[in-house]
């Protein structure tokens, strides 16, 4: 790798994987929200019949925070959805080259496109301060649209230190550019 020693690309990895782990552990939290306030939703609606379209928006918001927020911890994590059929029978280096050919071509692509086309949309909507629509909505739409934005941000940060790991695996710095699992066995 260009400029530097494999070591100090290890560490700006570590230091992308330390921010996203802290990121998806706080937005992990949100799930815990999202249980509580559906249950005043529904407590609401039917214990005492009363609506409020701003706990409902303000669940969805927070769903969508979770999930795109925290898509970068899962892929440093390892937690996307893979077809492991073949690739846990690979060598390291072999689950290295697949996942760097799929960072390099797939990943980094689809990054860049929805930055390329979301800005706009996530822009006109601060632009306009856009609210809900609906008759006591949330007045912040703009900062869910922008939700978007932090989900390419932490994926393409995320990219980079997934493609420093698996170069240094294919160099030989790294045995493993995956988790280490603490799976149980039955």
């Amino acid at each position: 790798m260009p400029g530097l020693s494999a070591s100090h690309w290890l560490t700006l990895a570590t230091r992308i994987d330390s921010l996203n782990g802290w990121l998806g552990r706080s937005l992990a939290w949100l799930s815990l929200v999202i249980v509580m306030l559906t249950g005043a939703v529904v407590l609401m609606r039917y214990g005492f019949g009363i609506g409020s379209t701003a706990l409902q928006e303000l669940v969805m918001y927070a769903h969508a925070l979770v999930f795109m927020g925290a898509a970068a911890w899962a892929l440093q994590r390892d937690a996307h959805v893979r077809v492991d059929i073949f690739f846990r029978r690979m060598s390291a280096r072999r689950q290295a080259l697949v996942d760097l050919t799929g960072g390099l071509f797939f990943l980094l692509p689809i990054c860049l496109f929805l930055a390329w086309n979301c800005w706009d949309y996530v822009a006109v909507s601060w632009a306009r301060n856009e609210r809900s629509v609906d008759a006591g909505g949330l007045p912040w739409l703009y900062l869910q649209k922008s939700i978007i934005l932090l989900l390419v941000a932490s994926l393409l940060i995320q990219a980079v230190a997934q493609t420093i790991k698996t170069l240094c695996v294919l160099n030989g710095t790294l045995f493993s550019h995956l988790p280490v699992r603490h799976e149980e066995h039955v």
